[in-house]
């Protein structure tokens, strides 16, 4: 999972950062409203931990943007404001949760934890589309009767395509998504996990299919 954090006390965002770094995210920081936006905007993001008060672009105005390009990215606000109008204000601009400064670490864990739960579309049983299903807890692929195995980038690949279905995701956002920003990993990377996705699609019989939009991406069509 991937956390956006824009926060503008350095301090405070490092300290966050490495909360959440040992709880197994993988986290990016930004310090002000403009690049925050930004970053938000990208779609690789599962999670935004967002400050009211920034500069360049104060929080609110921020998320009211985010919302009005149509992103549903789950969003838990940070403020040292504590007033009840304040808290009204940041959820009536499509905030998901509210934490006022100080919280303990573990408060801000399970906060994490519960709007990340909220928002993954996998199930007990898995994430599906069409004939497939991508099951969690065995890091596998099953269409009817057959399964395949995965290894974490396969899956990570996999979950990505499935969540977007017939909408072209883009290397740039495969590389951000399943390999992170300071990755050495190029283009032929990505290419080279759609081969093998492709294989086993085709060992399980699937009519899915990764269809390459050429110079953009990829995307799922099923089969006719």
């Amino acid at each position: 999972m991937r956390i956006l954090i824009v926060e503008d006390e350095l301090r405070l965002a490092d300290t966050l950062r490495r909360l959440l770094l040992r709880a197994g995210y993988t986290v990016d920081l930004r310090h002000d409203g403009a690049a925050g936006l930004d970053e938000a905007l990208s779609g690789i993001y599962d999670l935004l931990v967002l400050d009211v008060m920034l500069p360049k672009m104060d929080g609110l105005s921020l998320l009211k943007t985010l919302r009005k390009q149509g992103s549903t990215l789950p969003v838990l606000m940070l403020t040292a404001k504590s007033e009840l109008r304040d808290r009204v204000e940041g959820l009536d601009c499509g905030a998901d949760y509210y934490l006022t400064k100080p919280f303990e670490s573990e408060e801000l864990l399970a906060c994490v934890r519960a709007l990340l739960r909220r928002e993954n579309r996998e199930d007990a049983v898995g994430l599906h589309w069409e004939d497939l299903t991508l099951e969690q807890r065995t890091v596998s692929l099953r269409c009817g009767d057959k399964t395949v195995p995965l290894s974490r980038k396969e899956y990570n690949l996999m979950a990505l395509l499935l969540q977007n279905g017939q909408q072209v995701v883009t290397k740039e956002q495969i590389l951000l998504k399943v390999w992170g920003y300071d990755t050495d990993a190029e283009d032929n990377s990505v290419e080279v996990y759609v081969s093998f996705l492709r294989r086993k699609l085709e060992h399980l019989s699937s009519r899915v299919r990764i269809r390459t939009r050429r110079s953009v991406g990829y995307c799922l069509e099923v089969a006719q």
